[in-house]
């Protein structure tokens, strides 16, 4: 077998058409997924969210808030449908990785999907940052795979500015503040070495995540609206209460932000707090 020079970029980096089709299409698998396992072509709702963590679908799934999908026309997940704030949601948990996030975003828009909304866990970088908190994420650092198969090299993808821009008071009636800024998506949490970390701070980097600058660049090459958000819950696991995220896991919390997004981009009525 031939290796390439030594001076070639990687194949990563190679044999790259962004404006060539793709041959394997989301639409064509679920086709074949509805066909092996029976299932009707069924709408979902306009607004779905994919929860790495799992948390927010575990107590929503719970307490008896959410439903199953019946129909989803998915090997690897199952979809939940539920209601908060006055608005219907579907939620996928265990989203995790830059690859699996945007699997499943290019199976969700096929499906009907309108606004996909992402809340991950992430890892403190910038200093004097009061944890657990929130931040929208209006770029992130390309340290992952996924986002070059849609967009040509380059250290950011930035999240669509006009959606984020219409977001600039959705937080305004929360009781805490929602923090703004970059994330460096990266593909192996476990080798984030101090030599990174410190890089990644000097470039005024918030917080370190696996999924988001993927699903950036999935919504820049395929034209879809994606939000991303991060709960920033931890320092790397170097302190003893690391991964705290509060009552309920954070999954209340959590579905209010996001809830703010979506009621903000979707022009949905609030109603009053879940309790």
């Amino acid at each position: 077998m031939t290796e390439a020079p030594s001076d070639t970029p990687p194949p990563l980096l190679r044999d790259k058409d962004f404006n060539a089709p793709s041959v394997f299409r989301p639409e064509n698998l679920m086709r074949a997924a509805r066909r092996q396992k029976g299932l009707a072509p069924s709408a979902l709702p306009g607004t779905c969210l994919l929860d790495p963590d799992g948390d927010i679908v575990r107590w929503l799934v719970r307490t008896d808030r959410a439903v199953r999908h019946k129909d989803w026309a998915c090997y690897h997940t199952q979809l939940y449908t539920f209601t908060w704030d006055n608005q219907v949601f579907g939620i996928i948990g265990n989203a995790v990785g830059a690859s699996f996030a945007v699997l499943l975003a290019e199976q969700l828009f096929a499906s009907g999907t309108e606004l996909l909304i992402s809340m991950t866990s992430a890892g403190q970088i910038a200093p004097k940052m009061n944890l657990p908190c929130f931040v929208l994420i209006d770029r992130a650092l390309r340290d992952e795979g996924t986002s070059y198969h849609y967009l040509p090299s380059k250290d950011y993808v930035q999240a669509n500015s006009e959606l984020i821009a219409r977001l600039e008071h959705a937080f305004d009636s929360l009781p805490f503040p929602v923090l703004q800024g970059a994330a460096w998506t990266t593909d192996a949490p476990y080798r984030e070495t101090k030599i990174a970390i410190a890089a990644r701070r000097e470039a005024g980097i918030l917080a370190a995540e696996m999924e988001s600058a993927a699903l950036y660049a999935f919504s820049s090459a395929r034209q879809q609206p994606v939000v991303c958000l991060a709960h920033v819950t931890n320092q790397m696991a170097q302190g003893d209460e690391d991964f705290e995220k509060g009552a309920r896991d954070g999954a209340k919390v959590a579905l209010d932000v996001i809830a703010a997004v979506a009621r903000t981009l979707t022009h949905a009525p609030g109603t009053q707090d879940e309790k």
